[in-house]
Parts: C-alpha cells; structure tokens; sequence
C-alpha cells in the first residue's frame, strides 16, 4: 500500500479519521489519558490491562511462570489459555514497548492501532470489491466508509473497553479479502495466513467474522458471471483456507477450547430479542445500553446503505441481493436460532450482539455498492432518506433516546444530505469531503464520549496505573522470596487478578478459564467470589496461608501505605501427609482447613463466644452487611450467591469472655470458628520437618527433594488442575491439590505441566504448515510433470497481464 495510490490515500485517511474522532471524543468525556477519568471499566480493569502487565512482564523476562504455567495467579494456573483469549492478538506485544507502569496507556494505544486497522483493512476491501468507486473523487469517500465501519456503535460502545474483540473487528475486512482471493484463485498462501492470525488473535470475534465473509462470498458467488463449476471451484477454494488457517491455529485453539471445557461454568442466560424500538434507536447517535444491539454508524454509511435499494445507476440484481443480505443479517441479530449460530451455539454471558460489528460491515459494504456506480441521485436519496427517517422515528419511543440524540440525528443528516449533492456536481468536492466526513466526526465522537460517561456510572471502574499501585508494587516487590514462599498482595485488592497486575503469587485470580477444580477447593477452604465464581478472591486466612506457603502478606488500610506481614513459620510448596484414606470436604470451611492442614486448630464457639486469646473466623458466605468482635471495628462482607460470596473473614482476637458477634443487619445463617495459634504453629512446624528438602521451580514445573524414607502423599501447594504429570504419570489429587503417592523408596517428585491440547493443537498445526507446504509446490510439481523432454525452460519473465493480476 502507497500513499501514491488513491486506496493507499484512502486507507491511511480512514485510520486518521478513526483515531482522531475517538480521541476528541475521550477528550470531551476528560476519559483517560485525556482527563482524570478512568476509562478501565469491568473486564477491561480487571482483566485485560492486568493480563497486557503479565504479558510485559513476560517479554521482559520479570514474570514468575512461562507461557505454559503461570505462577503468580491461583496458586498457579494454565497460562496458555488466557494467553490465547486475551494476548495473542499481534499488537499485544507492542506493550513491551511502553513503561511498565504506563500499562494503560499502552493497551489505550493499542485499542486506537486496532480501530485504525480495522478502518484501512475495509477501505482497502472496498476498492478490491468496487475499484470503479475510486474514480470520479470518490476515493475520500471510501475513507469515510471505512472510518464509519470502525467508529460504528458496537467499536466505541462496547469493544473499546473489550479490546480482545477489536480483533474481530479487524478480521472481517481481511477475511473478506481472503475470500476475494478465493474466489479470483489468488494469493492461495497469504489467504490462510490470515485467517491463522484473524483465529489466533481472538477465536471467538474470528469465528463471526468467518460466517460473515462466507456471506458476503456467497453475494459475490451468486453475483459473478461465471458457471456453476467455477463457482464450486471458488467455494472448494475458500474452505481449503479456511481449514488450513483454522489448522494452524491449532496450537493456541485446542488448549483454549479445553481451558473453557475446564472453567468454573459461571452463569448462563437465556436469549430474548431487543425491542423493535429500542433496537431502531441503536441506530442513532448517543444512545447507550449493553443488552441492546449497537447499530450506530453514522449517518452518511446509512443513508447511503438505505440508499441502495432504490439507486437506479446500480444493476438491479446487485441491488437486491446486497439489500436482501443487509436485511437477513439484521433479522438475524433478534431470532433465537440464529442468535446462536453467531455465538457458537451458546448465549454470552454479557452483550448477547456481539456480531453487531459483522452486520455493520455489510452495511458499509452496501454503501459502496451503492456509491461505486455513481452518486446516488435525488429520487435514490428520497427512498433512503425515506427509509432512514422511519427508522429514526421508530426509535423515538425507546428511553435509550437522549436530548442529544436527535439534534446530532437531524444535523448528521442535513450534512450527509447537502454533502452528497454537493459531491454529484463536482465542482465542490472539498466541501462535500468536509460535510461528509465531518457529519461521521461529530456523530462519532458525541456517541464515543457520552458512552465514555454513561459506562462509568452502570459498570464497576478500576484506576489506571498511579500512586496506590506502586506502592503495593515495591511492597511485594521487597518482601518477594519465591520460591521459599508465596508473597500475596493482598486481600484488599484494586482488580481480580493484582497477582499479575502489582506482582507477588496470590489466590485471586479472574479469567473465563478459571478451573473448575480451583473454584470448588477455594471455595470449600471459605474463599469469596464475584463474577459467579470467575473471579476467586485471595483468602486472607493464616490457615490456607500456611497450606499454600504464603510467607509474606501485603495489608492495606484505607488511606495508609502497604504494610507487609510476614509468617513467623512457612511451609515448603511440598509438604507430606501421612499415609491413610483422602479426607473429604464438607459444608464447613474450618473443618476443610483442618483436613488439608492435616491437624485440628479450630474450636467451636462455646456459648456463642470463643475462648480468649483465639483469633475469631465469621463465615457467613451469603451475607451482605456488616459483622464485628464486640466493640472491635466493624468488618464488611459481600455476600450473595451465585453472583458474590463472602469470604471467611477474622473479626480479631477475642478479648475478653463471652464477648459477641455483632451485625448490622439480621445475617440469617452464619458460622464461627475460633483459631489457636499455638495449635497452628505447631502443624506448621510439623509440615517443614516432614515437608521438602529444597524445590527447584520452573517455567512449566516443579522438582522437589524429600527426606528419606518418606512415606505418605506428597501435596504440591498448587491446584490440581487438568495437565498435571508427577515422576511420569498423571498426578494425583488431595482435596484439590497436586499429590503424588510416596512408598519409602524414592525422595524426587518431578512435576511437570503441558496444557490439555497443547500436544494435539501442535499436530494439527503441523498438518496445517504441511497442507501449505503442499499447496506452495503443487503447482511446480504439476508444471514438472507436465513439461516434455527437451522442452526449453521458462524464463521466468512474467507479462504484463499477470502483473497486472498480481497487483
């Protein structure tokens, strides 16, 4: 691509518009990094910009754990999964380009590179479509088309704060490409490269835009003027891409596939339509809702998409179908049965339109069909303008509308309309290129900011990088000493997953592929959740500290610096218990504790009141309130299941006798447990005589030493999660917890970690790589064998028509 060429010209134009109309809209909502608000909302703050700090930690070789095992989160957990949902998109690596703790204006930068290749991807795709759209002037307005399609509701409403699904965003026009290669027998090795890199980056987006390029082939399939062989040929063209991309993706999308097989199953919901009117006022500018499908894409590529059908210089047949495609697909977006086609055959937890960003290509790609030909005339703009309107007013019922709604409408309009007459005279091209691209600004950039706004008041924020995660930051980073012990960040956490965000090895931990097993065990230890049991919750218990080798503990108070507390006594990450039947969990957690401790250091309550000197644990996991020791400081719990649990959670130390547990409100069903410390010090001393040597940790295992002789189960303070391999066989488990059988004869415990899948993801990318290997030499090895003996050879000059093709 040249700047010379007039859709090098266009494509680059398109990313400046995208770029610059998100900015000046984060800019007017003062949205990070242009004012003081945060714009890391749910997920984004909790995962995303967590995970990017992982991934910088990892590319500057600072992270304990490799790409297979992450060591920090859970307790140790798989690392390929959430690597390939969250980080193999190929601009994620530009984070290492930044300062760690610029981690948000990294990802920030990234969401823009992607927006903006999303918007030079479809203008590039629009001239390969229609290069006749080209001439005229009517170059810039490819810009526009494309910018439309990245600025449109579902980019700046929903995905910038997704930036996982920017890459879907992208991948459609590229695959769209593919499929244009396809169907002309072009390019048989870049096509499925791309749809290797558009599956790796984000399966999930990718999966969508697949259906929605296999559409727009069909269109171009039904439209071409050849014979049904040639169009069995493209379509046979087509799925050998497809498969091969798919083939080479292999290694990231068989152990993702079996991550999510692995995970919590969190919640489900069952799929309802959007209101008509609600649905017509997505449409618009400056409307906001997450359960609604974001429609809007600005008013020159809708008008010029309604335009179409009535555009008399556009064949007749090509209007139809592409109108006909445009219709079915948003018909699509509120059926059930083909809601879940779009989503895998399962409705998403969050936003149920998510292929929203498929249909507004379709649109956009519409608009250029309809531009291609000719501007459209006056009787082509009476029907869409027709069209546009009744849609407007369709929506004008739905509360979604604002006051600014109509008013951004009616002057997106007014401009679109006055620029497109304008362009079909000629003469005022410059002004027609600034009311049309100008109208999009203006549009986009109200939507982007009052979505900016509205976000920050509906879903839970989190800061960006500052003062509180630096100091959190230096306390782990002193009181670190793995791998003789775990340091935690804290209970008091600022996102899910701060283990990877501010450093240490804790038990938070949030991902869509957080482990079943994980989950269960925690939660049977007394951990809280959110998230319906997707985000696990660091448990600040001197109990489990002891079980996982948490040495050091960082506390911070409201308003105080970080302080670190240490263990007096740390057990190694293996320790031993004696030889006897696995216990079992029950219902209560200081019973569980116990059994994987593997000694008694709770009583009850006698009386409702604990002994004195004993430090008090409430477990009330349902409740939401507030509890505390006599006239100790009120402690606060979130509870509520599924969606919230409350931790097992210390009141502090009994004081005095008979002292009581006071709420704030009636708790209905709660459970006290008093700790000895004497008791717990002596099974902690217990557990490092009888525990490991030493332990050599690695990026993908571990290898401890034990004293000799030693029978029982060695238990590996890490969860038993699928993956798991002990001196050459599958790993045991003990209440959650890697174990392997000891006899008295061998005092190693090798354990190594390889992700289900990797092994077959692996031989399928390999097929994959040798499917185009194959595909690369086919063709001289047929121009081989047909050539005859004493035939002169080629010369490899190439004419002049087939650089022509080429370009």
């Amino acid at each position: 691509m040249t700047l010379q060429s007039a859709r090098g010209r266009a494509a680059a134009l398109a990313a400046l518009i995208t770029v610059g109309t998100v900015c000046a809209g984060d800019a007017v909502a003062r949205s990070f990094p242009f004012g003081p608000k945060t714009r890391s909302v749910n997920d984004l703050g909790n995962q995303f910009v967590p995970f990017h700090a992982h991934l910088w930690d990892l590319l500057h070789g600072r992270a304990d754990g490799g790409l297979l095992l992450n060591w920090q989160s859970g307790y140790g957990t798989s690392f390929l999964p959430d690597l390939g949902t969250y980080l193999t998109s190929p601009y994620s690596v530009l984070v290492g380009l930044f300062p760690r703790d610029e981690i948000d204006l990294a990802v920030y930068v990234i969401t823009l590179l992607k927006m903006a290749t999303a918007a030079a991807a479809m203008t590039w795709l629009l001239f390969c479509l229609h290069r006749g759209g080209g001439e005229g002037g009517r170059w810039w307005m490819a810009a526009v088309l494309g910018g439309s399609y990245a600025l449109c509701g579902w980019s700046v409403v929903e995905a910038s704060y997704n930036p996982m699904w920017m890459d879907g965003l992208v991948a459609f026009p590229l695959l769209c490409l593919a499929g244009e290669w396809a169907r002309t027998g072009r390019r048989p090795l870049i096509g499925p490269l791309i749809v290797a890199v558009a599956w790796i980056a984000n399966f999930y987006t990718a999966y969508m835009a697949t259906i929605g390029a296999a559409l727009v082939l069909a269109v171009r399939l039904l439209l071409a003027d050849t014979d049904v062989r040639e169009r069995t040929r493209a379509l046979g063209r087509a799925t050998r891409t497809v498969l091969l991309g798919i083939a080479l993706a292999g290694p990231v999308l068989i152990p993702v596939f079996l991550g999510s097989r692995h995970a919590y199953p969190g919640w489900t919901k069952q799929f309802a339509p959007a209101g008509w009117a609600d649905v017509f006022a997505r449409t618009l500018p400056a409307t906001y809702s997450f359960f609604t499908p974001a429609l809007f894409l600005g008013s020159g590529a809708l008008l010029l998409a309604c335009t179409l059908a009535f555009n008399g210089a556009v064949p007749r047949r090509e209007r139809w179908v592409w109108t006909g495609l445009a219709v079915a697909v948003a018909l699509s977006l509120q059926w059930a049965p083909t809601h879940l086609v779009w989503h895998a055959f399962a409705t998403p937890n969050g936003s149920p339109y998510r292929q929203t960003f498929v249909f507004a290509g379709i649109l956009v790609i519409a608009a250029w069909v309809c531009l291609s030909y000719d501007w459209p005339g006056r009787r082509a703009l009476l029907g869409g303008g027709a069209v546009m309107t009744v849609t407007a007013l369709g929506g004008a019922t739905s509360e979604l509308v604002t006051v600014w709604t109509f008013p951004l409408f009616a002057a997106g309009f007014a401009a679109v309309v006055g620029g497109l007459v304008l362009a079909r005279r000629g003469r005022y091209a410059v002004v027609a290129a600034l009311l049309l691209s100008g109208a999009l600004v203006g549009q986009a950039a109200a939507t982007t900011a009052y979505s900016d706004r509205m976000r920050l008041g509906r879903l839970d924020d989190y800061p960006a990088w500052g003062k509180p995660h630096s100091e959190r930051a230096a306390a782990v980073a002193k009181a670190d000493g793995w791998p003789r012990y775990r340091t935690d960040p804290g209970r008091d956490q600022l996102t899910g997953n701060d283990p990877v965000l501010v450093g240490g090895q804790g038990g938070s931990y949030y991902s869509s592929h957080t482990p079943d097993v994980y989950t269960r065990a925690l939660a049977a230890l007394g951990a809280g959740w959110t998230s319906n049991g997707r985000s696990v919750q660091s448990l600040d218990n001197p109990v489990t500290d002891a079980i996982f080798a948490v040495g050091a503990r960082v506390r911070t108070a409201p308003g105080a610096h970080p302080a670190v507390i240490r263990a007096d006594r740390t057990p190694p990450l293996m320790t031993v218990r004696p030889p006897g039947a696995e216990p079992r969990y029950d219902w209560n957690p200081f019973r569980n504790q116990e059994r994987l401790l593997g000694s008694p250091v709770y009583s009850a309550p006698a009386g409702g009141s604990c002994p004195v000197g004993s430090e008090v644990f409430l477990w009330a996991p349902n409740y939401t309130g507030r509890a505390r020791l006599g006239d100790s400081p009120w402690v606060t719990l979130r509870g509520g299941q599924p969606k919230r649990r409350a931790a097992l959670t210390s009141l502090g130390t009994a004081n005095s006798p008979g002292e009581k547990v006071g709420y704030s409100k009636d708790p209905h069903r709660t459970t006290l447990g008093c700790l000895d410390r004497a008791k717990l010090t002596a099974a902690v001393d217990r557990l490092k005589r009888t525990g490991a040597l030493s332990v050599k940790v690695t990026d993908s295992g571990v290898r401890a030493e034990l004293p000799p002789g030693t029978e029982g189960t060695a238990v590996l303070a890490a969860p038993r999660i699928a993956g798991w391999s002990c001196n050459g066989k599958p790993a045991g488990s003990y209440l959650g917890l890697v174990a392997v059988p000891l006899n008295g004869s061998s005092t190693t415990v090798d354990c190594t970690f390889r992700p289900p899948g990797l092994k077959a993801g692996s031989a399928l990318g390999a097929a994959g790589l040798l499917g185009l290997v194959l595909l690369a030499l086919l063709p001289r090895l047929l121009k081989r064998s047909k050539r005859t003996p004493g035939a002169p050879e080629t010369t490899g000059i190439t004419s002049n028509s087939q650089l022509q093709q080429a370009h």
